[in-house]
């Protein structure tokens, strides 16, 4: 459970690319910020505004500063509207976290593919496989070259990063970097949602447990079946109550509605924050967040979307 929650200053306002800032976060009293390893993000609590979650793209070894970029999106719930039109150099912002559902494993080579804003946390990856001495390649695009964001950070790595402007070269080639399996090589892949797919695609014949991705929105509804949900107890160990969850609800609401204190955020599977221990029973997941080798332990499960695979949870709330 995430404890850490403060008020820190945008120390810095900067603009990484076009529609693409990157704000530097301190303690107003200089206090030193929890630890964070590459692959984690944090909650940003904009008064007014929707919370968002945005990856940690700074130095892990800094603890006095985190850096996050946001990218404006038009069509999206107004939290990065907010940053871009709101908050500026010595703004007050209220965090939470830091979380990582997107942790690096040893691995003596890597293959890290990068769509748009994705390449936030793979960023502090690329210098944490760059100091373990490990073999990578960074495979990066986006719509234009002004629009992809720390290419001036990513010339140090030279001809390991390949950048793929989408209106020069074309989409990225998946076939040539992923078409045949590669021995002890893990692939992290972020970006947007028809990327991940693409991926995933293209690694389905690699070992297991090689690839992994982050996603900033939930997976294709037709891959999170709800036709034919029907209701299920679930025991809360802790708070000692038994509760119904209907048909036609969630987990997360039905504990809500019963006064049940609990931590969540973007109600759709992806970010995280309501993960929930699994005491007896075996969830139906509909996340977009654990990997397939994780979802076969069954002791974790999402409970804003995920569901029970049978009549009883326990969960550790």
């Amino acid at each position: 459970m995430i404890s850490y929650e403060a008020q820190l200053v945008v120390e810095q306002r900067d603009l990484a690319a076009e529609g693409v800032v990157v704000l530097t976060l301190r303690h107003p009293l200089g206090e030193e910020l929890p630890a964070w390893e590459p692959g984690a993000h944090i909650d940003v609590l904009p008064a007014p505004g929707p919370e968002r979650q945005y990856s940690l793209c700074g130095d892990p070894a800094d603890r006095h500063e985190w850096r996050v970029a946001v990218l404006r999106e038009p069509a999206g719930r107004g939290g990065s509207a907010h940053v871009h039109e709101q908050v500026e150099a010595g703004s007050k912002v209220r965090v939470r976290g830091p979380r990582n559902h997107f942790a690096l494993e040893p691995s003596p080579r890597y293959l890290f593919v990068a769509g748009g804003i994705g390449i936030t946390p793979i960023l502090p990856m690329l210098a944490a496989a760059e100091a373990a001495g490990a073999d990578w390649t960074l495979l990066y695009g986006g719509r234009t070259r002004a629009s992809m964001a720390f290419t001036e950070e990513l010339r140090r790595y030279g001809d390991k990063v390949r950048l793929v402007p989408q209106d020069e070269s074309g989409l990225l080639d998946l076939a040539s970097v992923l078409g045949t399996p590669r021995p002890d090589t893990l692939v992290y892949c972020c970006g947007p949602g028809p990327l991940l797919d693409a991926v995933e695609e293209r690694c389905a014949g690699w070992p297991a447990g090689s690839l992994h991705v982050e996603r900033f929105q939930p997976k294709p509804p037709e891959v999170q079946e709800t036709d034919g949900d029907t209701e299920f107890e679930v025991v809360l160990r802790r708070s000692g109550r038994t509760l119904t969850v209907p048909a036609d609800a969630s987990v997360l609401d039905t504990v809500l509605d019963a006064g049940v204190d609990v931590l969540y955020s973007c109600t759709e599977g992806t970010c995280g924050t309501c993960e929930t221990d699994v005491l007896e029973g075996v969830p139906d997941h509909r996340d977009s967040v654990l990997a397939e080798d994780e979802r076969e332990t069954a002791d974790t499960m999402f409970i804003c979307v995920s569901r029970c695979r049978g009549k009883r949870l326990v969960l550790d709330l």
